[in-house]
């Protein structure tokens, strides 16, 4: 503060900082926001404590880890309870420079990694005084303790005589119970090894966290999951992990859930079993369940992405596969009309060209006449 680094810093800033320091977990380095606990306790404003909170920020003290909400996390029949703000306490790097410390990464994930030839001078020195201070501190001990025993404060009271003490009224204190003259319980000290016998009255008084909601299970057209389909999806991949060596490091549970797509179509462990072995892996991966879901999320997209394409070209399976599906009369005489088609525009094309056919006869009338006949017709 007596720096002047920020022109607003001051005796407030100094006690909203001592206030979140107090508060401060320092194994992680975070402390929750808390403005109303602040006003409560230091007798500032609320206005005076959110600008001083904005000038740590901006001397580099504090980050914004988690900005809190209005949104109430409370489990149903419990009281009210936000999204807290929580701060992240930091070091400004002008201290760091100070002091010659090394750091390795960016920003609040920054931590020291070593010290600069200077800070282990800083360092050597430190260690010095404290010890210095350590010595001086055990070398009055000791001169204390030698003029206890050489009856120094039996003399120092004879020359300076007894002290007068005044009566003290304890008349406000009459019903309470007398002070402890010293250790005189004598029953052992009570050691707990493991667990506890009783619930303690930090632990009953204190808010029990919300039991977890469980996700209900559900199939592609939303309709709940019942337990006889989750039973046959197991059934299934019971037959299918032991064949596919790499997909053996998840839980039944896992693979069932990420080839729900296939044993909902119907799919029973060979036809799965054989897609998998289609995949050709030569390596196992960590997360079996997670890469069967991405290849086939994959193979989705790219069906979907191939019928959109046909249906943009105009493609219809129905009309190419009808001549297909036609009876065995009506396919060949398509054909051959196709084929009496295809040689006439033959026999027209080598006229233009000048090249006659080796034969007097045109083949497209000699067709004609074979399709005219009963032979061609159909049945």
């Amino acid at each position: 503060m007596a720096a002047g680094l920020h022109p607003e810093a001051g005796p407030s800033t100094l006690v909203v900082a001592e206030d979140l320091a107090a508060r401060m977990d320092y194994r992680r380095g975070i402390a929750i926001y808390n403005r109303d606990g602040i006003v409560r306790r230091t007798g500032l404003s609320r206005a005076t404590v959110t600008r001083h909170v904005r000038v740590l920020r901006e001397l580099g003290a504090l980050v914004w880890l988690v900005h809190g909400s209005r949104q109430n996390l409370a489990a149903p029949g419990e009281g009210y309870m936000a999204t807290a703000t929580i701060y992240g306490g930091v070091i400004p790097p002008v201290y760091d420079d100070a002091m010659g410390h090394r750091l390795t990464g960016m920003g609040y994930e920054a931590r020291v990694c070593g010290v600069t030839p200077a800070g282990q001078e800083l360092a050597i020195a430190a260690a010095a005084a404290r010890s210095d201070a350590r010595r001086r501190r055990q070398g009055r001990t000791s001169r204390s303790r030698g003029a206890v025993r050489y009856g120094v404060p039996a003399q120092r009271e004879r020359e300076t005589g007894p002290v007068d003490n005044p009566a003290v009224d304890n008349s406000c204190s009459g019903g309470r119970e007398p002070h402890s003259p010293g250790n005189y319980h004598r029953s052992p000290d009570v050691r707990v090894e493991t667990g506890c016998k009783d619930t303690s009255r930090e632990r009953a008084s204190c808010r029990k966290a919300p039991r977890p909601s469980f996700k209900i299970s559900r199939n592609a057209d939303g309709s709940r999951r019942t337990a006889g389909q989750t039973k046959h999806g197991i059934n299934v991949i019971q037959q299918v992990r032991p064949r596919v060596p790499w997909t053996q490091r998840a839980s039944l549970r896992e693979l069932e859930v990420a080839l729900r797509p296939r044993t909902d179509a119907g799919w029973d462990w060979p036809m799965i079993t054989a897609e998998l072995h289609s995949w050709h892996l030569t390596w196992r991966p960590a997360q079996p369940a997670a890469y069967i879901r991405a290849r086939l999320a994959q193979q989705a997209t790219a069906e979907h992405q191939t019928a959109a394409a046909e249906v943009a070209e105009g493609w219809d399976e129905q009309a190419a596969s009808g001549p297909l599906a036609a009876s065995s009369p009506d396919l060949v005489r398509s054909m051959l009309d196709g084929l009496a088609e295809g040689l006439a525009t033959y026999s027209a094309r080598q006229a233009e060209l000048g090249l006659d056919d080796l034969t007097n006869q045109s083949a497209a009338a000699d067709m004609a006449a074979f399709l005219n006949s009963g032979t061609g017709a159909p049945a």
